[in-house]
């Protein structure tokens, strides 16, 4: 099939893409597969409260699925280091992890010694472990509770760290509703010299009620206005919000920026979310859709 230049890179993006899901019920994984193409990324959120058991359990049913876990490990959730290497000892031996997405996790204290996920990073347990692809958060609107020059500080310290104890580092932005913050992001990475490759974050198909207060809970903070720009009605706040003109602003600059994928955030909508990146991956957004669209055939 010949698709047009900004078609063909939206299909890129698509077929690079991941997706996290948050769900309490393992037995949901097993739908997954009929849902996305095999080998795909899917990311596990340690969400507070989450027992370890559950990110296991849900980890070793997506491998047996024929899908990839990729675990968040949230730093301030672990009493020790000790903690942190038998959990993914765990993760490599009965799920076969061998990605894990390092946060700093949302918990006001910390359980143990860390405070940071530099922190847990140091500690030189991913390569102990033999897991040596790590992803860590990039935040495109900045951090709601950290400076900037203290993220780049971080940032650039994780990738000392990982260039001298051979790791391979990733991005995973927090999603964001205006693409141009991200490329200015992007772009502000690369003047820096930073060369890690990027999953840039997207927020799934949802109504804008949803989103609104996925963004609040997750400290979005000025893109929040392309959602909430219109008049507010219930009809509004129902209606359905889709990834598309994010995706088809960011694609025409995704390879030269270092964009390696999407990174899709479900919001407990797993299957509406697969669906748009099937559709996505099969030349079905294109640059003259609507960005409602694709939403409602999920």
């Amino acid at each position: 099939m010949d698709l047009g230049h900004a078609t063909a890179g939206i299909v890129r993006l698509a077929r690079n893409a991941s997706i996290e899901t948050s769900t309490r019920n393992v037995a949901e994984v097993n739908g997954y597969a009929r849902m996305l193409p095999p080998g795909s990324d899917v990311y596990i959120t340690f969400l507070p409260g989450t027992p370890y058991h559950h990110i296991l359990s849900t980890a070793t049913r997506l491998r047996q699925v024929g899908l990839n876990p990729v675990p968040h490990l949230a730093a301030r959730r672990f009493a020790s280091a000790a903690a942190v290497a038998d959990f993914l000892a765990r993760l490599r031996d009965e799920a076969g992890v061998t990605r894990v997405l390092l946060v700093a996790g949302d918990s006001d204290a910390a359980a143990g010694p860390f405070d940071s996920s530099l922190q847990v990073l140091e500690t030189g347990v991913f390569e102990a472990c033999g897991i040596r692809s790590i992803g860590v958060a990039g935040y495109p609107e900045g951090h709601r509770r950290i400076p900037q020059q203290a993220l780049d500080d971080a940032l650039e310290r994780k990738i000392r760290y990982a260039e001298a104890h051979r790791l391979e580092l990733f991005v995973v932005s927090q999603f964001c509703f205006e693409p141009q913050r991200v490329l200015d992001w992007l772009g502000r990475l690369r003047a820096r010299g930073v060369t890690l490759p990027v999953r840039v974050g997207v927020a799934g198909p949802a109504t804008v009620r949803t989103l609104l207060a996925y963004a609040l809970r997750c400290g979005i903070g000025a893109s929040m206005k392309a959602l909430g720009s219109q008049p507010v009605s219930l009809n509004r706040m129902l209606a359905r919000h889709g990834p598309d003109d994010f995706t088809r602003a960011i694609a025409p600059r995704a390879a030269e920026l270092g964009v390696t994928g999407l990174h899709l955030f479900a919001f407990g909508n797993f299957a509406d979310c697969a669906q748009w990146i099937r559709d996505a991956a099969a030349g079905r957004i294109g640059p003259e859709k609507d960005s409602t669209e694709s939403a409602a055939r999920g």
